[in-house]
């Protein structure tokens, strides 16, 4: 937000989007001659008190959801070149929801997309942490469902991918940089697909790519990370996915211990259940 216009936008990951923006035509702190200077700062300063007033309400038609009355971002980052962010942050008329979520107020040089890049560089270090809080958070929920042994959680491969197709996981928990390949396999005899998981020390065995029963050749059709399969296919099974890392301590026993993938589940599950229906190893375990 600056003396020429305001911008809107959201960070995600890696991805930003501009959600809107617009310009405004303020008077110079100088009026011409021959006006007078009172009404010219009454003026002026009226045209200031509405821009930062539609900035205002502009943030809290983009960042309050309407259906809960609460914010759909995490934090708020309030960047520009003149003391225009200042003087919002302070406002009576932006909103209390929204202020409270303030992390940064931020000069930039710029205005407009370019202003936005800048306050993303400028703002990395609380957006790490913020990401770091929530990941330390998100982990220890999951690990809490195991130690109260609640029956609400489930990890490593097969069981994951069993309580995915089952529609029971709420939030999918995958490590970022998790290294399991997804291969979709054809037995060469019977012309059976079969889909298999393999880590790059699995998919250097000829044994795993071979039938077990009939000896049979499994010709590979097709081979993708894991990670990417779950990015293009986790919404279908009506769950929410988070990337997490392994640099906070949560995130590092997470990955270690139970293989960099897991989830926090709807309902109770006891996957020792589904051992007997569990389709002849078609999934292969990587832990």
């Amino acid at each position: 937000m600056d003396g020429n216009g305001a911008l809107f936008g959201t960070l995600s990951g890696n991805t930003r989007e501009v959600l809107y923006k617009f310009t405004v035509d303020l008077p110079k702190k100088h009026g011409r001659g021959g006006q007078s200077a009172l009404r010219f700062a009454r003026l002026r300063m009226e045209k200031r008190h509405n821009y930062v007033r539609k900035t205002a309400e502009t943030a809290t038609l983009h960042f309050i959801n309407p259906s809960t009355s609460q914010p759909n971002v995490s934090g708020l980052i309030l960047a520009g070149s003149a003391d225009f962010k200042t003087e919002l942050s302070q406002s009576d008329m932006f909103d209390q929801r929204l202020q409270a979520k303030i992390l940064k107020v931020v000069d930039v040089s710029y205005g407009g997309e370019s202003g936005f890049n800048q306050a993303i560089e400028l703002s990395a270090e609380i957006l790490a942490n913020v990401k770091f809080i929530q990941e330390k958070k998100l982990i220890g929920k999951f690990f809490e469902e195991i130690s109260q042994d609640t029956g609400k959680y489930v990890f490593g491969v097969e069981d994951t991918l069993k309580a995915l197709e089952m529609g029971a996981v709420d939030v999918l928990i995958v490590w970022e940089n998790l290294d399991i390949s997804r291969y979709t396999l054809k037995n060469a005899t019977t012309g059976e697909i079969v889909i298999k998981h393999f880590t790059k020390d699995k998919e250097t065995k000829s044994e795993n790519f071979i039938d077990p029963d009939t000896s049979a050749e499994l010709e590979v059709q097709e081979k993708m990370p894991l990670l990417e399969w779950f990015a293009n296919e986790y919404k279908k099974f009506g769950c929410t996915m988070e990337f997490v890392t392994n640099k906070s301590q949560e995130g590092s026993q997470f990955c270690r211990g139970f293989g960099g993938i897991g989830g926090i589940l709807r309902y109770q599950l006891d996957m020792r259940d589904f051992d007997e229906l569990s389709d002849e190893g078609n999934y292969d375990d990587s832990e």
